[in-house]
C-alpha cells in the first residue's frame, strides 16, 4: 500500500471540500448523514471508504477545522455491532443518532467478579412475556451517567455452557431500577461508574441477535473496542498526541539534553508504527473482516505509548512538572497534567495489557495457552471464548 496521501487536486479531496463549502460549520447529524462519521461503514451510514479514502476525509475535515461528534462508545464499539447483527429496525432506530452524537452510549460489560474473565459475568436476564428482568451489577462503566442507552450482557440461561448462555441487549439507561454511582478517579474527575439492576425491565425488541448467543457479539465488540481504544490522541483516541509533545519540543528548538532527545525520538518511531499498524485494522473493516489480533498488537502498544507521552511530557516540564497548573516546556498544562495521571488507567481498560499479550501469543505466535491455575484455562481464552 501507498501510505502517501494523495495530490491536492484528487477528486476525493475536491468532493469533501464542494461538501464543506456548502456546509461550513455541519451537525452531527449532516456529517452522518454524509457518511463522514463513519466513511468505511456500508451505505447509509458510510462511503464503503477504502484506507487512503478515510484518510483523505480525515485530513479534510482536521484542515476545516472540523470535528466528529463525540460518541466513543456509540461509533467505535455498539454501532459495529449492531450493524453486524442488528436488525432492521434497531438499525434504523439506533445507528443516525448514535452517529450524529444526539444519544451517548455506555457499555455495560464488566463486573466485580468478572474483569478480565468477563464470560464468567453473574448479571442474569430473565424472559417474562415480551421483556427481560435483569438483576446484577457491573463496573468501570465509562459515560454511564450521561448515556441514553447501553450495551448489555447478561446470562439467559445458567445452565448452558459458559459462553453459551449469555445474551446481548440494548439497555435505555432511564429504565426504572437501574442506580449509578460514580467511581471518582485521583485525577479528580468522574469518568466510571458503578451500575447496579435491581428488576429492570428491557424489551425482548432489544435483543441483538439470537438469545444465549451474545458471546459471539460481545467480541465483536470487544475487537472493535480495541481499535476505538488506540485513536491517534494519548488517552484511547482522545487527547493530546505524540505529535502534540513532538512539535511544542520542535517549537522550543529541540532539547539538548541527550536522554530526553532519545526519549522524543521513541516517542516519533512509536507513533508511526502505531498509524501503520492502524492502516491495517482500518483496511480490515473496510473489507468486512472483523479486527484480528492486530487490533490487540496495537492496543497493547498504543496504551504503553500513551504513558510515554504523559510521562516525558512530565519530564520536559522540569520541576514545574509537580504543580497541577505547569505544563511540558512553558506550555498550558491543561491536558497535560490531567493525562499524566489518568494514563495509568490505560494499560486496564478494555482488556488488560497481560490479556493482549496472551491473544497475542497464542493466536499470532502459536505459543502455549498461560495456564490460569485455579480456573484451568487461560486468561485470554476466558476473555475470547
Amino acid at each position: 500500500m501507498d501510505f502517501e496521501l494523495p495530490a491536492e487536486d484528487d477528486p476525493r479531496r475536491i468532493a469533501v471540500r464542494t461538501w464543506l463549502q456548502e456546509n461550513p460549520s455541519p451537525s452531527g447529524r449532516q456529517l452522518a448523514e454524509a457518511g463522514y462519521v463513519v466513511p468505511h461503514w456500508v451505505a447509509p451510514w458510510g462511503l464503503e471508504a477504502d484506507p487512503i479514502h478515510q484518510l483523505i476525509i480525515d485530513d479534510e475535515l482536521k484542515r476545516a477545522r472540523v470535528s466528529r461528534p463525540m460518541n466513543p462508545i456509540g461509533i467505535g464499539w455498539a454501532g459495529p455491532t449492531i450493524v453486524h447483527a442488528g436488525t432492521p429496525e434497531q438499525k434504523e432506530r439506533y445507528l443516525f443518532p448514535l452517529l450524529a452524537g444526539e444519544e451517548m452510549w455506555c457499555q455495560l460489560f464488566s463486573e466485580p467478579g468478572a474483569g478480565s474473565d468477563l464470560a464468567n459475568l453473574g448479571t442474569r436476564a430473565i424472559r417474562d412475556g415480551d421483556e427481560y428482568i435483569v438483576n446484577g451489577s457491573k463496573i468501570w462503566t465509562s459515560l454511564a451517567q450521561w448515556s441514553k442507552f447501553g450495551i448489555l450482557i447478561a446470562r439467559t440461561n445458567p445452565d448452558a455452557a459458559k459462553h453459551k448462555g449469555v445474551s446481548y441487549f440494548i439497555c435505555p439507561m432511564d429504565t426504572p431500577g437501574i442506580e449509578i454511582r460514580p467511581i471518582i478517579e485521583m485525577t479528580g474527575g468522574h469518568t466510571f461508574n458503578e451500575v447496579f439492576f435491581t428488576d429492570v425491565r428491557i424489551p425482548a425488541e432489544n435483543l441483538v441477535g439470537q438469545e444465549n448467543e451474545g458471546w459471539t457479539l460481545a467480541k465483536v465488540t470487544l475487537g472493535n473496542e480495541r481499535v476505538s481504544l488506540s485513536g491517534g490522541g494519548a488517552l484511547w483516541g482522545n487527547g493530546p498526541s505524540a505529535v502534540d509533545l513532538i512539535n511544542l519540543v520542535r517549537q522550543q528548538g529541540g532539547v539538548s539534553d541527550p536522554t530526553l532527545r532519545q526519549k522524543v525520538a521513541k516517542l516519533h518511531i512509536e507513533a508511526e508504527i502505531l498509524r501503520l499498524i492502524r492502516l491495517r485494522t482500518v483496511t480490515a473493516a473496510i473489507k468486512g473482516r472483523p479486527p484480528g489480533p492486530e487490533a490487540s498488537v496495537r492496543k497493547a502498544l498504543s496504551d504503553e505509548h500513551g504513558q510515554n507521552i504523559m510521562g516525558l511530557a512530565k519530564e520536559l516540564s522540569g520541576a514545574g512538572g509537580m504543580l497541577a497548573d505547569h505544563g511540558p516546556l512553558g506550555a498550558p498544562a491543561d491536558m497535560w497534567h490531567h493525562g499524566f495521571l489518568f494514563a495509568p488507567a490505560l494499560t486496564v481498560g478494555g482488556g488488560t495489557s497481560e490479556v493482549q499479550r496472551n491473544i497475542i501469543g497464542e493466536r499470532v505466535l502459536d505459543l502455549p495457552h498461560d495456564i490460569d491455575v485455579e480456573a484451568g484455562k487461560s486468561w485470554a481464552e476466558a476473555r475470547r471464548g
